[in-house]
Protein backbone atom coordinates (compact mmCIF):
# COMPACT_ATOMS: atom_id res chain seq x y z
CA UNK A 1 0.00 0.00 0.00
CA UNK A 2 1.51 3.32 -1.11
CA UNK A 3 0.44 6.81 -0.08
CA UNK A 4 -1.05 8.79 -2.96
CA UNK A 5 -0.76 12.28 -1.45
CA UNK A 6 1.46 14.13 1.01
CA UNK A 7 0.06 16.32 3.79
CA UNK A 8 2.06 18.94 5.63
CA UNK A 9 0.52 17.92 8.96
CA UNK A 10 -1.15 14.68 10.00
CA UNK A 11 -2.70 14.50 13.44
CA UNK A 12 -3.23 11.21 15.26
CA UNK A 13 -6.29 11.79 17.42
CA UNK A 14 -8.74 14.67 17.22
CA UNK A 15 -9.51 15.65 20.77
CA UNK A 16 -9.18 19.21 22.10
CA UNK A 17 -5.37 19.26 21.61
CA UNK A 18 -5.27 18.48 17.91
CA UNK A 19 -8.47 20.47 17.34
CA UNK A 20 -6.64 23.44 18.86
CA UNK A 21 -3.70 22.69 16.54
CA UNK A 22 -5.98 22.79 13.50
CA UNK A 23 -7.36 26.13 14.72
CA UNK A 24 -3.87 27.53 15.32
CA UNK A 25 -2.67 26.50 11.86
CA UNK A 26 -5.72 28.10 10.26
CA UNK A 27 -5.45 31.27 12.35
CA UNK A 28 -1.73 31.74 11.73
CA UNK A 29 -1.66 30.97 8.01
CA UNK A 30 -4.88 32.85 7.36
CA UNK A 31 -3.69 36.10 8.93
CA UNK A 32 0.06 36.28 8.32
CA UNK A 33 1.11 37.97 5.07
CA UNK A 34 3.03 35.57 2.88
CA UNK A 35 2.34 32.60 5.17
CA UNK A 36 2.35 29.26 3.37
CA UNK A 37 -0.80 27.24 2.78
CA UNK A 38 -0.76 24.17 5.02
CA UNK A 39 -2.47 20.93 4.13
CA UNK A 40 -3.63 18.92 7.14
CA UNK A 41 -5.38 15.66 7.88
CA UNK A 42 -6.56 14.21 11.21
CA UNK A 43 -7.64 10.73 12.28
CA UNK A 44 -9.89 9.99 15.24
CA UNK A 45 -10.82 6.57 16.64
CA UNK A 46 -14.21 7.71 17.97
CA UNK A 47 -17.11 7.74 15.49
CA UNK A 48 -17.65 11.47 16.12
CA UNK A 49 -16.05 14.23 18.13
CA UNK A 50 -16.28 13.65 21.87
CA UNK A 51 -14.49 14.75 25.02
CA UNK A 52 -15.21 12.79 28.22
CA UNK A 53 -18.78 12.17 27.09
CA UNK A 54 -19.23 9.56 29.80
CA UNK A 55 -19.01 12.26 32.49
CA UNK A 56 -21.30 14.85 30.92
CA UNK A 57 -23.75 15.12 33.79
CA UNK A 58 -26.13 17.96 33.05
CA UNK A 59 -25.20 19.99 36.14
CA UNK A 60 -21.43 19.33 36.22
CA UNK A 61 -19.26 22.40 35.70
CA UNK A 62 -15.82 22.93 34.24
CA UNK A 63 -12.80 23.07 36.55
CA UNK A 64 -10.95 25.60 34.41
CA UNK A 65 -11.94 29.07 33.28
CA UNK A 66 -13.79 29.43 29.97
CA UNK A 67 -10.92 31.70 28.91
CA UNK A 68 -8.71 28.60 28.78
CA UNK A 69 -10.51 27.52 25.65
CA UNK A 70 -9.07 26.40 22.32
CA UNK A 71 -7.73 29.80 21.28
CA UNK A 72 -8.04 32.74 23.71
CA UNK A 73 -4.69 32.46 25.50
CA UNK A 74 -2.91 32.19 22.15
CA UNK A 75 -4.99 34.74 20.25
CA UNK A 76 -8.02 36.37 21.86
CA UNK A 77 -9.14 37.68 18.44
CA UNK A 78 -9.57 34.17 16.99
CA UNK A 79 -13.05 33.32 15.75
CA UNK A 80 -12.80 30.03 17.66
CA UNK A 81 -12.91 31.42 21.20
CA UNK A 82 -15.61 30.43 23.67
CA UNK A 83 -16.94 34.00 23.52
CA UNK A 84 -17.28 33.72 19.72
CA UNK A 85 -19.27 30.52 20.29
CA UNK A 86 -21.53 32.34 22.77
CA UNK A 87 -21.99 35.16 20.26
CA UNK A 88 -23.07 32.73 17.57
CA UNK A 89 -25.46 30.99 19.98
CA UNK A 90 -26.93 34.30 21.15
CA UNK A 91 -26.01 33.81 24.81
CA UNK A 92 -23.31 36.40 25.52
CA UNK A 93 -25.44 38.59 27.79
CA UNK A 94 -26.93 35.64 29.65
CA UNK A 95 -23.52 34.10 30.24
CA UNK A 96 -22.17 37.39 31.58
CA UNK A 97 -25.17 37.65 33.90
CA UNK A 98 -24.40 34.20 35.30
CA UNK A 99 -21.24 35.70 36.83
CA UNK A 100 -19.13 32.58 36.43
CA UNK A 101 -15.78 31.64 34.96
CA UNK A 102 -16.78 27.97 34.93
CA UNK A 103 -19.49 27.03 32.42
CA UNK A 104 -21.48 23.84 32.49
CA UNK A 105 -19.47 20.93 31.13
CA UNK A 106 -22.22 20.16 28.62
CA UNK A 107 -22.02 23.74 27.33
CA UNK A 108 -18.25 23.63 26.99
CA UNK A 109 -18.53 20.31 25.20
CA UNK A 110 -21.03 21.89 22.82
CA UNK A 111 -18.46 24.63 22.20
CA UNK A 112 -15.83 22.01 21.36
CA UNK A 113 -18.25 20.28 18.97
CA UNK A 114 -19.08 23.65 17.41
CA UNK A 115 -15.39 24.25 16.70
CA UNK A 116 -14.76 20.68 15.52
CA UNK A 117 -17.62 20.95 13.03
CA UNK A 118 -15.70 23.64 11.16
CA UNK A 119 -12.87 21.15 10.49
CA UNK A 120 -14.97 18.09 9.64
CA UNK A 121 -13.58 17.95 6.09
CA UNK A 122 -10.08 17.45 7.51
CA UNK A 123 -10.99 14.59 9.87
CA UNK A 124 -11.57 10.87 9.35
CA UNK A 125 -13.63 9.62 12.29
CA UNK A 126 -13.99 5.96 13.22
CA UNK A 127 -10.39 5.40 12.15
CA UNK A 128 -7.52 3.93 14.13
CA UNK A 129 -3.85 4.56 13.37
CA UNK A 130 -1.93 1.28 13.42
CA UNK A 131 1.58 2.42 12.45
CA UNK A 132 3.79 5.37 11.57
CA UNK A 133 6.43 4.20 9.09
CA UNK A 134 9.55 6.02 7.90
CA UNK A 135 9.90 7.00 4.25
CA UNK A 136 13.58 7.11 3.36
CA UNK A 137 14.88 9.20 0.48
CA UNK A 138 18.58 9.79 -0.12
CA UNK A 139 19.48 8.07 3.15
CA UNK A 140 17.24 10.34 5.28
CA UNK A 141 13.72 9.97 6.68
CA UNK A 142 12.03 12.77 4.74
CA UNK A 143 8.42 11.72 5.44
CA UNK A 144 6.37 9.25 7.40
CA UNK A 145 3.54 7.06 6.17
CA UNK A 146 0.61 7.03 8.59
CA UNK A 147 -1.35 3.78 8.30
CA UNK A 148 -5.05 4.17 9.10
CA UNK A 149 -7.62 1.40 9.57
CA UNK A 150 -11.35 2.00 9.17
CA UNK A 151 -13.08 0.69 12.32
CA UNK A 152 -16.21 -0.24 10.34
CA UNK A 153 -14.84 -2.29 7.43
CA UNK A 154 -11.18 -2.84 8.38
CA UNK A 155 -10.00 -1.15 5.18
CA UNK A 156 -6.50 0.36 5.46
CA UNK A 157 -5.24 3.55 3.85
CA UNK A 158 -1.88 5.31 3.98
CA UNK A 159 -1.36 9.04 4.34
CA UNK A 160 2.12 10.44 3.78
CA UNK A 161 3.12 13.34 6.05
CA UNK A 162 5.88 15.89 6.39
CA UNK A 163 4.95 16.26 10.06
CA UNK A 164 2.96 14.01 12.37
CA UNK A 165 1.44 15.18 15.66
CA UNK A 166 0.43 12.43 18.06
CA UNK A 167 -2.31 13.46 20.45
CA UNK A 168 -3.99 10.24 21.51
CA UNK A 169 -5.15 11.37 24.95
CA UNK A 170 -5.75 9.14 27.96
CA UNK A 171 -6.75 5.53 28.55
CA UNK A 172 -9.06 4.59 31.44
CA UNK A 173 -7.23 2.72 34.19
CA UNK A 174 -8.73 -0.14 36.20
CA UNK A 175 -7.08 -2.00 39.09
CA UNK A 176 -5.20 -5.18 38.18
CA UNK A 177 -7.53 -8.11 37.61
CA UNK A 178 -10.65 -5.96 37.15
CA UNK A 179 -12.52 -6.05 33.84
CA UNK A 180 -15.52 -3.98 32.83
CA UNK A 181 -18.90 -5.66 32.55
CA UNK A 182 -22.60 -4.84 32.79
CA UNK A 183 -22.16 -4.30 36.55
CA UNK A 184 -18.52 -3.16 36.74
CA UNK A 185 -17.83 0.22 35.18
CA UNK A 186 -15.04 2.72 34.85
CA UNK A 187 -16.28 6.22 35.63
CA UNK A 188 -15.55 7.27 32.03
CA UNK A 189 -18.50 5.09 31.00
CA UNK A 190 -20.96 6.37 33.60
CA UNK A 191 -23.38 8.26 31.36
CA UNK A 192 -23.11 5.65 28.62
CA UNK A 193 -24.03 2.79 30.97
CA UNK A 194 -26.61 4.45 33.18
CA UNK A 195 -29.32 4.23 30.53
CA UNK A 196 -28.96 0.45 30.47
CA UNK A 197 -29.87 0.05 34.15
CA UNK A 198 -33.32 -1.56 33.97
CA UNK A 199 -34.04 -1.89 37.69
CA UNK A 200 -33.14 0.53 40.47
CA UNK A 201 -30.03 -0.68 42.33
CA UNK A 202 -30.12 -1.16 46.10
CA UNK A 203 -26.36 -0.88 46.68
CA UNK A 204 -23.79 0.99 44.63
CA UNK A 205 -20.05 1.11 45.33
CA UNK A 206 -17.88 3.98 44.04
CA UNK A 207 -14.11 3.55 44.32
CA UNK A 208 -11.78 6.54 44.16
CA UNK A 209 -10.76 9.80 45.81
CA UNK A 210 -10.75 12.34 42.97
CA UNK A 211 -13.22 14.62 41.21
CA UNK A 212 -14.66 11.86 39.02
CA UNK A 213 -15.27 9.68 42.08
CA UNK A 214 -17.03 12.47 43.94
CA UNK A 215 -19.15 13.35 40.91
CA UNK A 216 -20.04 9.69 40.34
CA UNK A 217 -21.06 9.25 43.98
CA UNK A 218 -23.12 12.44 43.84
CA UNK A 219 -24.83 11.39 40.60
CA UNK A 220 -25.65 7.89 41.81
CA UNK A 221 -26.99 9.23 45.10
CA UNK A 222 -29.30 11.69 43.35
CA UNK A 223 -30.36 9.37 40.51
CA UNK A 224 -31.23 6.31 42.58
CA UNK A 225 -33.13 7.77 45.51
CA UNK A 226 -33.47 4.49 47.40
CA UNK A 227 -29.96 3.16 46.88
CA UNK A 228 -27.17 2.93 49.42
CA UNK A 229 -24.08 4.58 47.89
CA UNK A 230 -20.81 3.34 49.42
CA UNK A 231 -17.76 5.46 48.62
CA UNK A 232 -14.41 3.71 49.11
CA UNK A 233 -11.47 6.06 49.64
CA UNK A 234 -7.87 5.30 50.53
CA UNK A 235 -7.70 8.65 52.32
CA UNK A 236 -9.60 9.93 55.33
CA UNK A 237 -11.88 11.85 52.99
CA UNK A 238 -11.90 13.85 49.81
CA UNK A 239 -8.87 16.14 49.55
CA UNK A 240 -9.68 19.58 48.17
CA UNK A 241 -7.98 20.81 45.00
CA UNK A 242 -5.61 23.73 45.46
CA UNK A 243 -6.95 26.27 42.98
CA UNK A 244 -5.55 29.33 44.71
CA UNK A 245 -4.08 32.02 42.41
CA UNK A 246 -0.41 31.35 43.16
CA UNK A 247 -0.76 27.58 42.87
CA UNK A 248 -2.63 27.96 39.57
CA UNK A 249 0.45 29.68 38.20
CA UNK A 250 1.89 26.19 37.63
CA UNK A 251 -0.44 25.99 34.61
CA UNK A 252 0.59 29.32 33.09
CA UNK A 253 2.42 29.21 29.74
CA UNK A 254 5.52 30.84 31.26
CA UNK A 255 5.67 28.04 33.84
CA UNK A 256 6.29 25.57 31.01
CA UNK A 257 9.54 27.36 30.09
CA UNK A 258 10.62 27.34 33.70
CA UNK A 259 9.79 23.68 34.20
CA UNK A 260 11.40 22.53 30.96
CA UNK A 261 14.71 24.22 31.82
CA UNK A 262 14.79 22.88 35.41
CA UNK A 263 17.07 19.98 36.44
CA UNK A 264 15.47 16.55 36.79
CA UNK A 265 15.32 16.59 40.59
CA UNK A 266 13.58 19.98 40.58
CA UNK A 267 11.04 18.72 38.05
CA UNK A 268 10.20 15.76 40.28
CA UNK A 269 9.89 18.05 43.28
CA UNK A 270 7.52 20.42 41.47
CA UNK A 271 5.35 17.57 40.19
CA UNK A 272 5.10 16.08 43.67
CA UNK A 273 4.53 19.39 45.40
CA UNK A 274 1.77 20.60 43.08
CA UNK A 275 0.06 17.28 42.39
CA UNK A 276 -2.78 18.50 44.62
CA UNK A 277 -3.79 20.97 41.92
CA UNK A 278 -4.92 18.14 39.66
CA UNK A 279 -4.56 14.56 40.91
CA UNK A 280 -6.91 12.77 43.35
CA UNK A 281 -8.47 16.03 44.50
CA UNK A 282 -12.01 17.41 44.51
CA UNK A 283 -13.52 20.86 44.09
CA UNK A 284 -14.42 22.36 47.46
CA UNK A 285 -18.11 22.91 46.62
CA UNK A 286 -18.57 19.27 45.55
CA UNK A 287 -16.88 17.99 48.71
CA UNK A 288 -18.92 20.29 50.96
CA UNK A 289 -22.19 19.33 49.29
CA UNK A 290 -21.55 15.61 49.75
CA UNK A 291 -20.59 16.15 53.40
CA UNK A 292 -23.73 18.21 54.11
CA UNK A 293 -25.90 15.59 52.45
CA UNK A 294 -24.34 12.76 54.41
CA UNK A 295 -24.69 14.68 57.67
CA UNK A 296 -28.33 15.54 56.96
CA UNK A 297 -29.09 11.87 56.35
CA UNK A 298 -27.42 10.96 59.60
CA UNK A 299 -29.53 13.50 61.50
CA UNK A 300 -32.70 12.15 59.89
CA UNK A 301 -31.69 8.54 60.50
CA UNK A 302 -31.80 7.74 56.78
CA UNK A 303 -28.15 7.20 55.94
CA UNK A 304 -27.73 6.39 52.24
CA UNK A 305 -24.41 8.06 51.45
CA UNK A 306 -21.80 6.04 53.29
CA UNK A 307 -18.10 6.89 53.29
CA UNK A 308 -15.67 4.02 53.81
CA UNK A 309 -12.48 5.98 54.32
CA UNK A 310 -8.93 4.69 54.81
CA UNK A 311 -10.11 1.61 52.95
CA UNK A 312 -9.45 -0.38 49.82
CA UNK A 313 -11.26 -2.95 47.71
CA UNK A 314 -9.54 -6.32 48.04
CA UNK A 315 -11.94 -8.55 46.09
CA UNK A 316 -14.63 -8.17 43.44
CA UNK A 317 -16.69 -11.23 42.61
CA UNK A 318 -19.38 -10.80 39.97
CA UNK A 319 -22.22 -13.30 39.97
CA UNK A 320 -25.62 -13.65 38.34
CA UNK A 321 -27.43 -11.30 40.72
CA UNK A 322 -24.77 -8.70 41.48
CA UNK A 323 -21.22 -8.04 42.59
CA UNK A 324 -19.78 -9.09 45.93
CA UNK A 325 -17.26 -6.47 47.01
CA UNK A 326 -14.84 -6.96 49.89
CA UNK A 327 -13.62 -3.71 51.45
CA UNK A 328 -10.75 -3.74 53.93
CA UNK A 329 -9.89 -0.97 56.36
CA UNK A 330 -6.22 -0.10 55.98
CA UNK A 331 -6.30 1.34 59.53
CA UNK A 332 -7.75 -1.63 61.44
CA UNK A 333 -7.33 -4.47 58.97
CA UNK A 334 -10.99 -5.45 59.36
CA UNK A 335 -13.02 -6.31 56.28
CA UNK A 336 -16.65 -6.04 55.29
CA UNK A 337 -18.59 -7.45 52.36
CA UNK A 338 -21.04 -5.42 50.31
CA UNK A 339 -23.50 -7.14 48.01
CA UNK A 340 -23.69 -4.47 45.34
CA UNK A 341 -25.69 -4.15 42.17
CA UNK A 342 -23.08 -1.88 40.57
CA UNK A 343 -19.49 -0.87 41.23
CA UNK A 344 -17.91 2.18 39.61
CA UNK A 345 -14.12 2.51 39.55
CA UNK A 346 -13.11 6.17 39.35
CA UNK A 347 -9.47 5.13 39.32
CA UNK A 348 -8.14 7.59 36.80
CA UNK A 349 -6.33 7.32 33.49
CA UNK A 350 -2.93 6.60 32.11
CA UNK A 351 -1.38 8.55 29.23
CA UNK A 352 -1.23 6.77 25.91
CA UNK A 353 2.37 6.00 24.99
CA UNK A 354 3.25 7.55 21.60
CA UNK A 355 6.18 5.16 21.31
CA UNK A 356 3.78 2.33 20.48
CA UNK A 357 3.04 3.99 17.13
CA UNK A 358 6.69 4.71 16.41
CA UNK A 359 8.14 1.20 16.56
CA UNK A 360 9.75 1.54 13.12
CA UNK A 361 11.35 4.84 14.14
CA UNK A 362 12.29 4.25 17.77
CA UNK A 363 15.91 3.48 16.92
CA UNK A 364 16.15 7.06 15.57
CA UNK A 365 14.41 8.65 18.57
CA UNK A 366 16.22 9.76 21.70
CA UNK A 367 14.83 8.37 24.98
CA UNK A 368 15.63 9.08 28.61
CA UNK A 369 16.82 6.66 31.29
CA UNK A 370 13.21 5.57 31.90
CA UNK A 371 12.58 4.81 28.24
CA UNK A 372 10.42 7.88 27.61
CA UNK A 373 10.69 9.86 24.40
CA UNK A 374 12.83 12.96 24.79
CA UNK A 375 11.02 16.02 23.52
CA UNK A 376 12.18 19.53 22.57
CA UNK A 377 10.58 22.59 24.13
CA UNK A 378 8.34 22.85 21.02
CA UNK A 379 7.09 19.27 21.64
CA UNK A 380 9.12 17.85 18.76
CA UNK A 381 10.64 14.45 19.46
CA UNK A 382 14.43 14.62 19.49
CA UNK A 383 15.76 12.32 16.78
CA UNK A 384 18.97 11.52 14.98
CA UNK A 385 20.04 13.73 12.09
CA UNK A 386 18.72 11.06 9.75
CA UNK A 387 15.14 12.15 10.50
CA UNK A 388 14.17 15.34 8.72
CA UNK A 389 10.40 15.15 9.04
CA UNK A 390 8.76 16.41 12.22
CA UNK A 391 7.41 14.10 14.93
CA UNK A 392 5.47 15.92 17.65
CA UNK A 393 3.60 14.69 20.71
CA UNK A 394 0.84 16.34 22.71
CA UNK A 395 -0.58 15.26 26.05
CA UNK A 396 0.27 13.80 29.43
CA UNK A 397 3.13 11.72 27.99
CA UNK A 398 5.20 14.94 28.11
CA UNK A 399 4.33 15.82 31.71
CA UNK A 400 7.78 14.73 32.89
CA UNK A 401 9.42 17.28 30.56
CA UNK A 402 6.85 20.08 30.27
CA UNK A 403 5.01 20.01 33.59
CA UNK A 404 1.50 19.50 34.91
CA UNK A 405 -0.23 21.43 32.13
CA UNK A 406 1.10 19.11 29.41
CA UNK A 407 -2.05 17.03 29.22
CA UNK A 408 -4.58 19.54 30.49
CA UNK A 409 -6.95 21.98 28.85
CA UNK A 410 -5.30 24.87 30.73
CA UNK A 411 -2.47 25.32 28.25
CA UNK A 412 -3.98 23.71 25.15
CA UNK A 413 -4.30 26.88 23.08
CA UNK A 414 -0.72 28.04 23.70
CA UNK A 415 0.78 24.55 23.41
CA UNK A 416 -0.91 23.89 20.07
CA UNK A 417 0.14 27.32 18.86
CA UNK A 418 3.76 26.56 19.70
CA UNK A 419 3.58 23.33 17.73
CA UNK A 420 1.98 25.15 14.79
CA UNK A 421 4.67 27.82 14.82
CA UNK A 422 7.41 25.17 15.02
CA UNK A 423 5.99 23.32 12.03
CA UNK A 424 5.70 26.50 9.97
CA UNK A 425 9.20 27.67 10.91
CA UNK A 426 10.84 24.34 10.15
Amino acid sequence: MTAQTTADVVGVGFGPSNLALAIALQDITGRAAGAPDVSMKFYERQPRFGWHRGMLMEDATMQVSFLKDLATMRDATSRYTFVSYLQEKGRVAEFINSKTLYPLRVEFHDYLEWAALEFRSYVSYGTEITAVRPVVEGGAVEYVDVVARDAFNGHETVQRARNVVIGTGLTPRLPAGIEESARIWHSSQLMHRIGGVTSAPRNVVVVGSGQSAAEAADYMHRTFSDAQVHTVLSRYGYSVADDSPYANGIFDPVAVDRFYDSPADEKRRLLDYHANTNYSVVDLDVSQDLYRRSYQERVLGKQRLRMLNTSRVTAVDEHEDGVRVVVESTASGTAQTIDADLIVFATGYRPSDPATLLQDLLHECKRDEEGRLTVERDYRVITSDAVRCGIYVQGASTEHSHGLSAGLLSNTAVRSGEIAQSILKR
